[in-house]
């Protein structure tokens, strides 16, 4: 056919996106990302065009001239996997490390990235493996004991970021001057930790996503052995140990969410009430909410119930508590056989007290023969203390008149 013609609806698609964008305001100042380290900044802008989301823009920081990637967004669209408003960003900044978030502020917005730039970084970037060869031997020969990483290539090539791994201090200066000769431009090295080696190089990790340094996460916090003993069941290295080397970045800020978990889970070997009755919890699972608990009334036997259907066992159980505690009651022959002495001491104190007073007359067998023993003994005592040569008792004590 000659020519074709464009469908009304399509027509009038474009009709209204350009009355929408010529209805938009030049923004004041633009949030970008560049670097190979992902750095976020918001930079002055004094452009009259208005990008889009995404936009490839051309920035100046103290580093020099490169090329950024815009975040913020124009419109009111920011929900695009380019874009983001102003409000959730700030929101992001907060919740991701607040004033130790890396953010600047300092540089600006020179214009947005044409063919000719995006083209010159291209090359740049397909001569960087070339760059790499040429510096790791210059390493060698000049026998630094310091690893490369990486290196970063400024647009306009006015100069090469040697990114590497040191454990102490390098005099790199003879190397910094073989690779200022070799491509006539400034040349900065710049030492790196484990975690931004990995933040580099490092593609994916054992989940299957990107490594979340180098996709989103921008403080890197120490993260604590104690984190990696709630959150997994071993604490084999190979198991809990990231790109870098170190614990996984994901156990830190995941912990808040098990240590929450785990307030709601009863402790082990404690004594719970389940539907099907009392137990004692022999272990729990955090993510799934579950307690595994022994029945006490089915022995050797195990069942798993959700969080929600246990609950503290109660200090009195209903069940015990019509029935004494072990208290066995006391004998009745014991019983009498403790009062009766009790009661004769009583009697043996009421005859010492008086001589005078006669003792009562026996009208019960029982009270003669219990009684009997007692007058003995008391005949007995009287009998040691005179032989002692001590008179005492009612016989009067001294000579005999």
């Amino acid at each position: 056919m000659p020519g074709t013609i464009t469908p009304l609806p399509i027509m009038l698609q474009e009709e209204e996106d350009r009355k929408a964008y010529q209805e938009l305001n030049s923004p004041k100042s633009i949030v970008v990302r560049f670097g190979y380290l992902k750095q976020i900044a918001e930079l002055a802008y004094n452009g009259s065009d208005k990008p889009g989301c995404g936009s490839k823009m051309v920035i100046r920081t103290k580093r020099g001239i490169e090329l950024a990637e815009m975040l913020t967004t124009t419109c009111g669209n920011d929900g695009c996997s380019k874009s983001v408003s102003r409000e959730k960003m700030l929101d992001y900044i907060q919740a991701s490390g607040g004033k130790d978030y890396p953010f600047f502020n300092q540089g600006k917005v020179l214009r947005i990235a044409n063919h000719d730039d995006l083209h010159e970084q291209r090359l740049l970037d397909d001569r960087k493996q070339q760059t790499i060869q040429f510096a790791k031997e210059a390493i060698r020969e000049t026998k630094l004991p310091m690893t490369l990483v990486d290196v970063e290539p400024l647009l306009g090539g006015e100069r090469l970021i040697f990114h590497y791994i040191a454990d102490e201090w390098v005099d790199f200066r003879e190397l910094v001057r073989k690779l200022a000769t070799e491509y006539q431009t400034r040349i900065e090295m710049h030492q790196v930790n484990d975690r931004n080696e990995a933040r580099l190089v490092a593609d994916y990790e054992k989940c299957g996503q990107h490594c979340c340094c180098k996709q989103f996460l921008k403080v890197l916090k120490p993260v604590s052995m104690r984190s990696a003993k709630v959150q997994k069941a071993t604490l084999d290295p190979a198991k809990i140990s990231g790109r870098c080397g170190r614990l996984m970045c994901c156990l830190r800020y995941e912990d808040q969410t098990y240590q929450e978990l785990l307030r709601n889970l009863p402790r082990r070997q404690t004594a719970v009430d389940t539907p099907a009755g009392r137990g004692v919890v022999l272990s729990t699972q955090i993510l799934t909410q579950l307690v595994l608990v022994r029945l006490d009334d089915v022995p050797n036997k195990t069942e798993a119930y959700p969080v929600e259907d246990v609950s503290p066992a109660s200090k009195k159980d209903p069940a015990k508590s019509e029935v004494p505690s072990k208290v066995k009651p006391r004998p009745q022959a014991r019983t009498q056989s403790k009062s009766q002495p009790r009661e004769q001491s009583q009697k043996a104190s009421a005859n010492a007290s008086s001589t005078t007073q006669q003792a009562p007359k026996n009208t019960n067998a029982d009270q003669n023969s219990a009684e009997a023993p007692t007058d003995g003994k008391k005949k007995k005592r009287r009998r040691r203390r005179r032989r002692r040569g001590g008179g005492g008792g009612n016989a009067g004590g001294g000579s005999g008149s």
